[in-house]
């Protein structure tokens, strides 16, 4: 199990619990910040940090195999962090993910791959990952959950039309999809995207 950062709530507290994927270069420790800007005053904060600062070594468009073993590593860390918290009691729909950049890709690719209704999802600038969308990666029913992608037209790492066929997919499999693509926002997170997030996903 990789090294788990935990802010908030404590778990024993919480009714609701927010994994947050930190993107390439980044640190569980910066992903967390993010959360003063959010309204999840009332969840509890749960963040893993990637060996190296980072999930896995090349783009998330390369080829599956060439990202592996690290991909898989990855993604078997939010599977173990999602053991972690039913053993504390939380169901699926108390448990709330959110990623940045190659954080968000992983997020995206793992809960397209475990679909079950989630609290909520939010993606920024993100998508599924390999050089092609193949839906036998792919399985379960999201049953509504909320999701929200943001990203930039364009974007130096994530080009718009993964970000549109990943909302294909994820809507497919019965998720209520945002996805609002802002023109020359940059690899960033913008206030707007906060807001909508706020908005769509913490709202309750």
């Amino acid at each position: 199990m990789k090294e788990l950062l935990k802010a908030g709530k404590s778990l024993d507290q919480a009714e609701k619990v927010l994994i947050m994927i930190h993107g390439r270069g980044g640190s569980a420790e910066d992903i967390l910040s993010l959360a003063e800007h959010l309204n999840v005053a009332e969840f509890a904060l749960v963040a893993p940090q990637a060996s190296g600062n980072t999930w896995y070594p090349q783009s998330f468009l390369a080829p599956r195999v060439n990202n592996e073993p690290s991909l898989s590593n990855a993604l078997n860390t939010i599977r173990e962090t999602i053991s972690e918290l039913e053993e504390a009691g939380f169901s699926k729909s108390q448990i709330y993910f959110l990623g940045f950049s190659q954080g968000a890709c992983l997020t995206l690719d793992f809960v397209a791959s475990n679909a079950a209704r989630y609290g909520g999802v939010a993606a920024f600038t993100g998508g599924v990952i390999g050089d092609q969308v193949d839906h036998r990666n792919y399985h379960g029913d999201f049953d509504g959950t909320p999701i929200f992608i943001g990203s930039s037209d364009p974007d130096m790492h994530v080009p718009v039309s993964r970000v549109k066929e990943s909302t294909a997919l994820l809507e497919g499999m019965g998720a209520q999809v945002t996805e609002i693509i802002y023109e020359n926002m940059g690899h960033t997170i913008s206030h707007a995207e906060i807001t909508q997030v706020n908005k769509l996903i913490f709202n309750a």
